[in-house]
Order: structure tokens, then sequence, then C-alpha cells
């Protein structure tokens, strides 16, 4: 594992014999390392200018003096000098980084580290100064476009580094080329630690939540509201590898003069995607669209990022086309809907395990399942990553070969992408969650929210609990009176009935409202805690009144297209008993005036109603006469 993430062992104790005199009388001495130390005493850094500004604070040029009885030593280095904590806070954050301060040494393609202090009652972390970086030298080049080679070489050793931060538990969320700096030897050397993930919790001067998980053009969705639309993971790092390589293909910054707020509504509200620029080779491409995939379960992890760049450094062009790539997996299509193969990719099956079908992403489970559950039996080998598997299922008496990237592997009774409850209760986050990986041993990790990071734990402490799917109709319990979110109200006062619009990974769900009308820039889609709604259908509309109500949400237009009917059933049968009235009365008009001319004078009237229409009033009997006859 350290030779995989670029980890060098540390060193080791060691013998030797120490001569003192007499060569017959050696004595063996062990020799143990001396252990470095992460605090530097304020006064031993001298700080110069400030070089540099950003979301978590400033960069100062400075000198570290190092002295002992037998040598003194003078460091230029770089500081990073954090915005102000909480002064009980400042010593939790310097224990915490102390903790790390070996690891972080251990890691190679990560900058070195001096050490830690506190100047001015701010933290300041000092590390190995860099001439440049890749965002100086985009800056330098005309156009900023840097050659494909040198963007493959950059990716490598930057997938290394992450790779490094992500094999000691940290998270980077804050990629971009101002932090990728460059040695001598033009190799990229990863310039932030995961500041961002060491400070989470950790109450700064600007509570602003672009300003603290990151620098909001290189920020994945989840990263603007955690813990709403999170949880934050390593594919959050992959968004930001993405946007950090398309800037290095284009020489313009991502989202470049939109303000914080527009690229919020563009990357979190509207889910548009970062501009990836045409004629890259089909496996870097296919690479940058699962970058930014807005669902992260969709996204690579950093170890295929790696596979497909490394893949990519024997790509020649020639005749308008890419060849020479041997990576034809990466342009697999996954086997079931909602999937990308970069999430197939990431769970490989073993002899014993336990499996059954994938259901679709976010849908509902299909009726007819190929593998309800079996046991993998065997493994085709000739395949590259995504291959086929035997699976021994109980009702058969041969084994099943079955598409590897259909199964979903169980463990201790889970499958990535279930739905659990929290067996306790608990105040700071929502009881109901998603799975997000189960390990053979029994150890999971689940998104809920309130929760910024995966909520890691056992399987016992988990239970399932009731799934929910794009397309389902939803409302607030009747026992919820305050909700996590805000939603809305009919005129009666009642909740609204709603239908899942989206369902995020630690389950919130986005629920769309048809029958209610939005006026202007007014959003229409509400946010949702599972464990506050439940479903509706007609099974669970009890009267034919409520069936129609469920009818009405389904339908925006129902109830207006009921009233315009009704509206325009009543003028039609107003305009039919007009039309026949005003016939009947230009009929008895005429036969009036048939009667006046035959057996009386111009003028006079035989009776005081014309009989046809009195016919109409008087159904009964004969026309009452005038009262002169």
């Amino acid at each position: 594992m350290a030779e995989q993430f670029g980890v060098t062992k540390p060193a080791t104790s060691f013998e030797y014999e120490l001569f003192e005199g007499d060569p017959d009388q050696l004595r063996t001495v062990v020799a143990t390392p001396a252990q470095a130390k992460p605090w530097i005493e304020p006064e031993s850094l001298k700080l110069k200018h400030r070089i540099g500004r950003g979301p978590f604070g400033d960069v100062w040029l400075a000198t570290h003096h190092q002295s002992a009885d037998d040598f003194d030593e003078y460091h230029e280095v770089a500081v990073k000098m954090l915005h102000p904590l909480k002064e009980d806070c400042t010593k939790t954050f310097i224990d915490k980084f102390g903790e790390l301060f070996l690891k972080f040494r251990e890691l190679q393609g990560v900058c070195w580290l001096h050490g830690i202090s506190v100047i001015n009652g701010k933290v300041c972390i000092a590390m190995r100064f860099y001439e440049g970086s890749v965002g100086d030298r985009i800056a330098q080049l005309k156009g900023g476009k840097l050659p494909l080679p040198d963007i493959l070489r950059y990716g490598i050793q930057l997938s290394k580094g992450i790779l490094g931060l992500h094999s000691i538990g940290l998270l980077v969320l804050n990629l971009k080329p101002s932090n990728f700096l460059l040695s001598e030897n033009d190799q990229l050397i990863l310039g932030d630690l995961g500041l961002p993930y060491l400070l989470l919790g950790f109450p700064l001067a600007d509570s602003d939540m672009a300003l603290r998980l990151g620098t909001p053009n290189y920020m994945a969705p989840e990263q603007w509201e955690p813990e709403v639309r999170g949880p934050i993971s390593l594919e959050t790092d992959t968004w930001g590898f993405g946007c950090s390589i398309v800037e290095m293909l284009t020489g313009i910054q991502p989202w470049f003069g939109k303000s914080i707020d527009e690229i919020h509504h563009s990357v979190v509200i509207k889910q548009v995607k970062p501009y990836i620029p045409s004629g890259l080779p089909p496996a870097m491409e296919n690479v940058l669209k699962g970058c930014f995939e807005y669902d992260l379960r969709n996204r690579p992890l950093m170890v295929d990022i790696l596979h497909v760049f490394e893949s990519l450094q024997n790509a020649v062009y020639s005749d308008g086309e890419w060849t020479g790539i041997g990576s034809s997996v990466l342009m697999e299509k996954p086997g079931v809907k909602g999937y990308t193969s970069w999430y197939l990719l990431k769970d490989h099956l073993q002899v014993g395990d336990s499996v059954r079908s994938r259901k679709p992403l976010n849908a509902r489970r299909p009726q007819r399942m190929d593998v309800p559950e079996g046991t993998v039996v065997g493994l085709d080998t000739d395949t590259e990553r995504i291959g086929f598997v035997l699976v021994k299922i109980p009702t058969m008496h041969n084994p099943l070969k079955v598409q590897e990237s259909t199964l979903e592997r169980v463990s201790s009774g889970f499958a990535v992408g279930d739905w659990v409850q929290y067996k306790d209760e608990s105040r700071k986050h929502s009881a109901v969650g998603i799975l997000q990986s189960v390990q053979r041993d029994g150890r999971v990790t689940a998104g809920f929210i309130g929760l910024e990071t995966v909520w890691k734990g056992n399987a016992s402490e988990i239970q399932m609990a009731e799934a929910y799917y794009v397309g389902q109709f939803v409302r607030l319990k009747a026992n919820v009176f305050t909700p996590r979110f805000e939603w809305p109200l009919k005129s009666e006062g009642e909740w609204a009935t709603g239908r899942i619009l989206q369902v995020l990974p630690n389950g919130c769900l986005v629920v769309g409202f048809p029958g209610r009308f939005a006026f202007g820039q007014e959003s229409n889609s509400f946010l949702a805690d599972p464990a506050e709604v439940e479903l509706v259908s007609f099974k669970t509309c009890p009267g034919l009144v409520e069936k129609y109500q469920h009818l009405e949400d389904y339908h925006w237009s129902l109830r207006p297209l009921a009233i315009a009917l009704s509206i325009f059933t009543a003028m039609k049968f107003g305009l039919f008993v007009g039309q026949r009235v005003s016939s009947r009365l230009k009929k008895c008009r005429s036969n009036s005036k048939q009667a006046d001319g035959q057996d009386g004078p111009a003028g006079s009237n035989a009776t005081w109603l014309p009989s046809p229409v009195a016919n109409i009033i008087f159904r009964e009997g004969n026309p009452p006469t005038a009262a002169a006859r």
C-alpha cells in the first residue's frame, strides 16, 4: 500500500559497534533516529513580505532559523498564516496537525513541512518554498494552454499526491493550479495539505461556506452545502482535479468572471458542468466528463484517473485520430441504468461474495431479478476490470454466468446504495441515509443529512429503512410541525404533496410540486428529509376526494382544467337554452302576426301571452286567456 501511494517508509532503528579504545571490547549501540517535532518557536520565524492570499489566509515568505550546539541553519520557507481561530480552537488545531505531521513528511509529491507555530495569535504553517506553480506557468504562456504531454505528466504527479493524502485520511478540497507548485526539475508538488478538511468544525472569522470549504471556481456541488447536499468524500477531490485539468487545457479558469452567487446557481441549482474542449483523446474526454458528474457516486476515484493518465502518456496523435490509448474498458457502456462505468469500477467481486442483481440508481427495483440472491463461485480472468462471474443460485443446478457490472455485493445484509436507518436517535443529523460503502468485515460508511462527511461505523449500528425513488409522491408526516427544510402549504393550510425529482447521495430529497404555481424567479422545488416524509399513492388515499387530490398534485393543470371545463359546460348549456328560447319566441311572434291578420283588426291582441311560450311555462292544462275575453 505504501508503494502504491508513493509513501516512503520511515527510518528504522539500527545497531552499530562503538569503539572506545580497546578493539577487543566493542560495545553494541542501538541508534534510534530522532523524532522530528512539529512545533516551531515563533522567534525562529522571520517574516519578510506577503507573497499571496487565499480563502484561508495569507502566504508569507520567511526565514526559518534552526540552531543547535554544533550547527546553525537558515531556511527560506513559505508560511501559510491562517485566519484567526478562537483561542480554545487554536490548541486543538495544533494538536490535530501534530498527529499528522510525521505522516505528511512521509508522503511524496506533497510539499515538505518544517512545522507549525503561532504568530500574533494566528496559526502559521511553515513549508518549503518553491519558486513557481502551474498557475504561474499558465499565466506566462501565450494563450495559457499547456502542451498535452505536460498536462498528462502533471496529472499523473498530481494524482499520486492526492492519493497520498487520501491514504492518511485527508481530503484536499482546494485543488487549483496555483496550489500545484513546481520544483527545480519541473516536478509537480501538491502545495495544499487539505486545510479545508483540517478546518472542518473550527469556527472562522468568515462563516461563508464558500470560503471555508474551497475556492468557488473549483468546488464540487456538495462542497457548497455539505450538510445538505453531501457528504464530501474522495470523489469530491475528483471534481477539483477535473477543473484544474480543464484550466490547463484552455488557459481559462472555470466560471471565470462570475460571482460566487452565480457560480453557486450554475453548479448547485442548474447543475451546469464546466466546459471541456474538443479534440482530446477519447479516454481523457471520458474521464473528464466523469469528474463532473453531479452525483458524486458516479465520479471516478483518483486511482482510476491515474490509470487513464498513465495509459495516455504513450498515445500518439496522427491523421486526426488518437492511437495507442490502450484503455478500451473506460469506454464500455455500463450494464445498469443510471450508473457510469466509474461507479462500477469501485468494487471488485471475489469468490465467496454474496451477490444480487443491481437495481437502477434512484429508481424502483425491477420486478424480475435475474439473480435474486447467490454466491460467486468463479471469476472470468480473461477480461480486464469489468468482466463476467459465475454465480451459484440455490434454485439452479448449474452456476449462472453473469456480467459483473449487473451485480452488487451484499455484506452483512447490506449493499452499497441501500437506504438505512441509524438505530440510535441523533439530534445532529437525520436518522435515515444511504450507504456509501460496505466492507466485507462489516465496516460501513453512510451519508446522512446534517453531517458534512461520511458517517463511519459498523453494520450492527444500522438497519434497513424505507427506500425512496425518483417519481414517487411524498408529503410531510402528520407529526411533523417544524420540518428541517421549508415545505409549501396548500391554501387550506395543509402540507402540499410533491413528487421526488432527485435523490442526493446522503438521502436528501429534491421534491417538485407540479400543482403549485411559481412566480418570477421563485423555485418550485424544495428539499426534504426522508425521515420526515411519507409516501402518497392511490393505495394510501382512503377516499375519492383524496384520490382526486392526489391526481391533482400529479397533473398541475387538473384543477384549472376542471374549472375551465365547468365554465365551458355552463356557458355551452346557457347558450343552448338561450338559442332554444329565442327560436321559440320568434316562432310565437310569427304565429301571433298570422293570427292577428286573420281573426281581428290590426294591432289588436287575441291573447295576452303567445301560446307557445305559455306552453313552455305552463306545462299542464290549457293556456290562460286574457281577462278581457
